[in-house]
């Protein structure tokens, strides 16, 4: 076994690797970048090195860099984790060209795997069953278009190169085929560098499983069981779970002997995934699945496989990339009860999952009950560089009802605080009847999706609490009364105050009136509640509301406030009052930038008549690709940017003519 791992990743997953390494007496060197230097992974590896900017480009996808740094340190080996390099085949090569141990398959396993369209084809000569498409060179769009016409709508177009969901568009009618076509090619090239496509026929009750497969340098391959991956948004996945349910002992054989052939086709060592789609019409059957594609690295869910098995993933890697033999044999591999994962982000469900930053104000998670996998802590912020990933939430049970109470559980017990996040679109979709009955399919989420992400207003008792929250009268270390300042005699009625306060797109006005130390009145929308302070301390506070006992925590940072209350984590904008606490609305005239990020591509000029909903700029931010719309039809007055351009959060992108003056 080697001495000194360094670790071309970054948050969560290094992170990871780094607490078993130190488990092994492994010393462990972190990376990072000008955004990551008092990130988590460096605090917690031995060694640190920076290895360049903040954009990924320059730094975690940068490999000369990071061969140098474990250079410069005498690492013995590397492993890159899973995204950025880890299935980049000249990275292997160059990690095994400076005399290093790449943490991963040979350079030709990635290779093989690394094209979708070349790996079906090898698939399809091994045995392995793989979706009825179109897999070939020609790439020009009206002979794909044609393609598609045989194939018979829906049809999905996927990126040939990489993963993730990028790349990725479902096409339902023939006349949408071009600008979907378009929109992949562009996103793969920017995501992967290559912007070739395969098409598959669209199953319209898919289930996407996956098999966990390890092999060594000694020609041994087994599986460790099956992953259910169905629930997914944007071709990403949301809860991920092991065993996959209905699955039968006879599907389970057949689709880990493909998985094995699969590997043994590359010849395979180290941690790989097998991903099928399964037809599930009409249950799961042996004859019904198909080879989507091999991730030639661990993959971001595979805790809940470790949860079932008991088997750490990662010493696997470590010991298998040193020359030593797999631990288990097929026989020896076991599966105990059942495992969920959820993947906390910082995003917004009620704007079509948009990725959110800022800093992590409040960040508790359960203890005992669950494992968290996380790269941040509280105070660190989430940056508009990278995957806005939180936390990967982990359960185990006995059996798939006692490990869903547990999830459901553990994800009501978080609190994240100074940004918007997934988690009640996490818990509503665990209570969603189809997933919580054991019939996921990955059209799950678009179908529910309104129901799933719909926002919900506050209430007035909310509202209340966040005002004087806003206030700081629940400042535990306030030693005067927060009134103090209106003077404490009026000539008509109570002192008073109004604050104002937003919730998603909902702004109110709240009038707050003292009734004396620690006693306020609020109104609140309809309502006027009566509110009297019975204890404070950091980042919470003892009340009674309306005659009812509340026990209240909160978090704030600048103008965003997070009061947990109700079960839910309600993130508020209180404007400052130096500004004058003016509206952060935007003018339906101007097109402004959602966060920081790219611009893409610009698809109008000044003079265009525009209709509403018509696409104006594209935007890439946060590995994600984002369109932005008109929100009303009429002419372009000017566009203020130009492609290529970085922005920052709230740019003016592109302007319409006033509507009285066109």
């Amino acid at each position: 076994m080697f001495s000194k791992l360094l670790i071309a990743n970054r948050g969560e997953i290094a992170c990871r690797i780094i607490r078993t390494a130190r488990r092994l007496g492994i010393r462990t060197v972190a990376v990072y970048s000008d955004a990551d230097g008092d990130a988590l992974h460096v605090a917690l590896a031995d060694e640190a090195i920076r290895i360049g900017g903040a954009p990924a480009a320059e730094s975690y996808l940068a490999s000369a860099p990071i061969v140098q740094a474990a250079r410069s340190v005498g690492a013995q080996a590397i492993h890159p984790g899973y995204g950025f390099l880890s299935e980049n085949a000249d990275f292997a090569e160059a990690v095994a060209e400076a005399g290093m141990i790449f943490v991963g398959p040979p350079p030709a396993a990635i290779r093989a795997m690394g094209l979708k369209d070349a790996a079906k084809a090898l698939m399809e000569r091994s045995g392995v069953p793989v979706v009825p498409g179109y897999h070939g060179e020609e790439q020009d769009a009206s002979f794909l278009a044609d393609r598609a016409r045989e194939i018979g709508y829906p049809v999905l177009i996927k990126a040939r190169a990489g993963g993730g969901g990028k790349g990725m568009r479902r096409v339902e009618r023939q006349e949408d085929f071009g600008p979907a076509l378009e929109a992949a090619r562009r996103e793969a090239e920017s995501a992967f560098g290559d912007g070739s496509v395969l098409l598959e026929r669209y199953l319209t009750k898919p289930r996407h499983i996956e098999m966990q497969v390890f092999g060594d340098r000694h020609g041994n391959i087994v599986h460790l069981f099956e992953r259910d991956c169905s629930l997914q948004r944007r071709h990403q996945k949301v809860i991920e779970e092991a065993p996959a349910p209905g699955m039968t002992a006879e599907v389970r054989r057949a689709m880990g002997d493909a998985a094995v052939r699969a590997a043994q086709a590359i010849g395979y060592v180290g941690a790989g995934t097998v991903e099928f789609i399964a037809d599930v019409t009409n249950g799961l059957w042996p004859d019904h699945f198909y080879f989507m594609e091999m991730n030639t690295r661990l993959q971001v869910e595979h805790p809940v496989t470790e949860a079932i098995t008991g088997i750490d993933l990662v010493e696997w890697q470590l010991r298998v990339a040193s020359g030593e033999p797999l631990p288990k044999k097929q026989a020896d591999i076991s599966m105990n009860g059942w495992a969920f994962e959820a993947r906390l982000y910082a995003e917004d469900p009620a704007r079509g999952f948009l990725p959110a930053t800022g800093r992590l104000t409040e960040l508790s998670f359960p203890e005992g009950t669950s494992r968290v996998d996380s790269g941040v802590r509280q105070g660190d912020t989430i940056t508009p560089y990278y995957d806005p990933l939180i936390a990967k939430l982990i359960v185990h049970g006995q059996n798939r009802s006692a490990a869903l109470g547990r999830l459901q559980d553990a994800l009501k017990e978080c609190r994240i605080g100074g940004t918007v996040t997934n988690r009640d679109f996490l818990i509503r979709l665990t209570e969603e009847h189809d997933f919580r009955s054991g019939h996921p399919d990955t059209g799950l989420i678009d179908r529910e999706i309104e129901r799933l992400t719909a926002p919900v207003a506050p209430g007035d008792e909310a509202l209340a609490l966040a005002a004087i929250v806003s206030t700081g009268a629940l400042d535990p270390n306030r030693s005067t009364d927060p009134w103090s300042s209106l003077g404490s005699w009026q000539i008509w009625g109570d002192a008073h105050r109004m604050v104002v306060i937003a919730h998603a797109d909902v702004r109110a006005t709240v009038t707050l009136a003292s009734r004396g130390r620690d006693q306020f009145a609020v109104r609140a929308g309809a309502s006027t509640l009566p509110v009297l302070v019975l204890d404070r301390f950091e980042g919470g506070a003892r009340l009674e509301v309306a005659g009812q006992k509340r026990l209240i925590r909160f978090s704030r940072d600048r103008e965003a406030l997070t009061l947990f209350h109700g079960g839910r984590n309600l993130v508020f904008h209180v404007p400052d009052g130096l500004t004058g606490g003016q509206s952060s609305e935007i003018a339906d005239d101007e097109l402004v930038a959602p966060m920081p990020g790219l611009v893409k591509l610009v698809r109008v000029g000044a003079g265009d008549a525009v209709t509403k909903g018509q696409a104006l700029v594209v935007m890439e931010a946060m590995k994600m690709e984002l369109t932005l719309s008109a929100s009303r039809e009429g002419t372009i007055a000017n566009v203020h940017v130009a492609e290529g351009a970085q922005v920052s959060e709230g740019t003016v992108l592109v302007t319409l003519m006033e509507e009285a003056a066109q």
